[in-house]
């Protein structure tokens, strides 16, 4: 299977997407299934993970209707409230959804980054760990510790590290390094936990103007860090727009993983997602 391991679809009518600039026509308005479809069948992608875009259990109940309804919807991230031990009984009952992967938490958005530690969200962690689910890592580079304690801290947790941690290629080429800390902290990642990455966001992080060239040292640090076997793509569509369409991200993805043996991009282009999300 070729799959999109990271994609959103999503209503801001529901009125809990508390990030998003009311004022940007790319981002805010209505996002369905409908609208993927023909990229999808274009470019050849059997399924997708639906990630969750909205920290409320509205939001993950409405995607699992989408996945019952879409069958290239192949599974769901959904959101629980790591504040709230009262949401393990929501988490068990999601859990029994055949399409219910795991949770992410919204950390890149919590002020306090030292949020993943506290005490009082341990007991979400070790939920998702005796009911088999998995863990979306979302943060900044400014996170990269955080993490690496917190996996060490919970290794039988099954867990991916977002859009390789969401360097920020936008300050490498206006002359800042903003390469070394990331680059270390995906090593250790990479190196003292089990985790995988997905190899998306990239062209965000860049910003305007970007070119291939100002991505590849990052693209191929968390190849050579990681390996194909624990990397997957992912096309973090439609926020991708921002900066590329999905076929435009798909097509330069290609071209990063062109040195690749046709068994390693099929790890990336779909055998890590489904590996690791055990997707049908």
């Amino acid at each position: 299977m070729k799959i999109d391991a990271h994609q959103h679809f999503w209503q801001p009518l529901r009125g809990d997407y508390d990030w998003m600039p009311q004022d940007n026509a790319i981002l805010n308005r209505a996002y369905a299934p409908d609208d993927l479809a023909p990229t999808l069948d274009q470019i050849g992608i059997d399924g997708t993970v639906l990630v969750q875009a909205a920290a409320t259990i509205n939001e993950t109940e409405y995607m699992l209707g989408l996945a019952d309804a879409t069958p290239t919807i192949k599974g769901v991230v959904g959101w629980i409230d790591f504040e709230n031990p009262a949401d393990f009984a929501r988490l068990t009952r999601l859990a029994a959804h055949p399409k219910f992967l795991g949770v992410r938490p919204m950390i890149q958005d919590i002020p306090d980054v030292d949020w993943m530690l506290r005490d009082d969200v341990q007991w979400a962690y070790a939920a998702l760990i005796d009911l088999d689910l998995t863990f979306d890592a979302l943060g900044f580079p400014q996170h990269l510790p955080n993490f690496l304690t917190l996996i060490k801290r919970y290794p039988e947790m099954r867990v991916v590290y977002d859009h390789c941690m969401k360097p920020q290629i936008r300050d490498q080429r206006a002359g800042l390094d903003a390469f070394s800390k990331w680059a270390e902290g995906m090593s250790a990642l990479a190196e003292e936990t089990d985790g995988v990455c997905k190899f998306s966001g990239l062209v965000t992080e860049a910003d305007d103007g970007w070119s291939i060239d100002d991505l590849r040292p990052f693209a191929d640090h968390v190849l050579n860090a990681f390996g194909p076997a624990r990397v997957m793509w992912g096309s973090d569509w439609p926020v991708c727009r921002l900066q590329a369409e999905y076929r435009d991200w798909h097509s330069v993805a290609q071209s990063l993983t062109d040195t690749l043996s046709a068994t390693e991009r099929a790890d990336i282009f779909g055998g890590t997602a489904a590996r690791f999300y055990r997707l049908a």
